[in-house]
């Protein structure tokens, strides 16, 4: 997502910003929203004085309150879509805060067939296939530039331990030893081959026009 950051990035969603951490020293201006209490206020803990960055304690559905029309180089949500039930709506009011050429960048998860207990508990609605999230994106009022699979060995795993025998909670000792291995072998598979299939997809769009 880096070349796509801008100047100024929102973050939907940011949780207790990890990921925050990583974008801010790649823009001027940060704006994290989260509307989670007890997040936010770890957000406001954690930035406190960082001048560049902005917290904002309600959701994505009011971004267009929250922002001036065209005023965002990018928009960015991990694992954050597949939480909001009418998101092609989402999608549109992002488009609106979106400088022309500006970008959304999303990671969700992936392939419906996977969807298990744990997706519902965690609030999600749907898992996302690679076609489908393109032409509402493209429908939303953005052209593609890049939207691909990854973790294309974790769909195994998850299926089976989480879609099949029902699993609730990621063990974190097995999460461990995929991070360590399984992580850094699919990253190299897929720096060289596009995988067909997932148990995640990111994508990466900018505002028509």
């Amino acid at each position: 997502f880096a070349p796509y950051l801008g100047s100024h990035c929102v973050e939907f969603g940011a949780g207790i910003g990890t990921l925050a951490g990583h974008i801010l020293p790649r823009v001027d201006k940060l704006d994290l929203v989260e509307y989670v209490s007890v997040f936010a206020d770890k957000l406001q803990t954690r930035f406190d004085k960082e001048d560049r960055v902005r917290i904002h304690t309600r959701g994505v559905e009011t971004c267009q309150d929250d922002f001036q029309k065209g005023s965002i180089d990018s928009a960015i949500m991990v694992n954050v879509l597949e939480h909001i039930e009418d998101d092609t709506t989402t999608l549109i009011d992002i488009a609106e805060i979106l400088k022309p050429g500006g970008h959304i960048l999303l990671f969700v998860p992936a392939m419906q067939f996977l969807f298990s207990e744990l997706d519902r508990r965690e609030g999600h609605f749907r898992r996302y296939h690679l076609d489908a999230l393109c032409q509402k994106v493209s429908a939303s009022g953005y052209d593609i530039v890049d939207a691909r699979y990854s973790d294309i060995l974790g769909v195994l795993p998850w299926w089976f331990l989480n879609t099949l025998c029902g699993l609730t909670d990621i063990n974190p000792t097995l999460a461990r030893i995929y991070d360590q291995v399984g992580v850094p072998v699919t990253r190299g598979l897929e720096n060289f081959v596009r995988p067909p299939f997932g148990k995640s997809l990111f994508l990466i769009a900018a505002k028509s026009g």
